[in-house]
């Protein structure tokens, strides 16, 4: 069974400067969109329902979220697909629009992720465990959450968790 706390206090020790978590506010969306960007360029059509890659990833996602905790879960669920939405109508452009913009956000996305860790002297999380790629995005859903002082409980299971000093 995977602890929600425990993969959030993880992933928090390496985040733990307010200017890091900010500039990952803007490059885990950034760089979402844009894989989904160019995974909307590959489809299929079935019983004459449009059926993209995207969706199917941004549906596996959700699933994921919502068995780590059901509200967070939700919530990201509905962001993914709005993020989804977002990168079909961009695929809609053609592709070499969409991959242009696509590889803009994504570089863009990058370098404001590198950036906040260099603000946190310290190198991100996913370079130790590629998985926390997958953190990322329930992190911020969740410290978006305390931050509107939602989840208290957990929060403080998250803040007993993380290495102090």
């Amino acid at each position: 069974m995977i602890d929600l706390a425990t993969l959030l206090a993880d992933y928090g020790g390496y985040h733990r400067d307010p200017r890091n978590r900010l500039t990952h506010y803007v490059g885990v969306p950034l760089i979402i969109y844009s894989v989904l960007v160019a995974l909307a360029l590959v489809s299929w059509e079935i019983f004459a329902i449009r059926l993209g890659l995207d969706r199917l990833i941004v549906a596996g996602l959700a699933v994921f979220y919502v068995c780590l905790d059901v509200r967070l879960g939700l919530c990201l669920a509905v962001a993914l697909a709005l993020l989804a939405v977002a990168a079909e109508l961009t695929g809609a452009l053609g592709s070499s629009v969409a991959l242009t913009v696509g590889g803009a956000g994504f570089i863009i996305g990058w370098a404001a992720q590198l950036l906040g860790h260099r603000f946190e002297g310290n190198r991100p999380a996913l370079l130790d465990n590629v998985l926390q790629i997958f953190i990322a995005p329930i992190y911020l859903a969740a410290e978006l959450g305390f931050a509107l002082g939602l989840r208290s409980a957990l929060r403080s299971d998250i803040e007993q968790r993380l290495p102090h000093g």
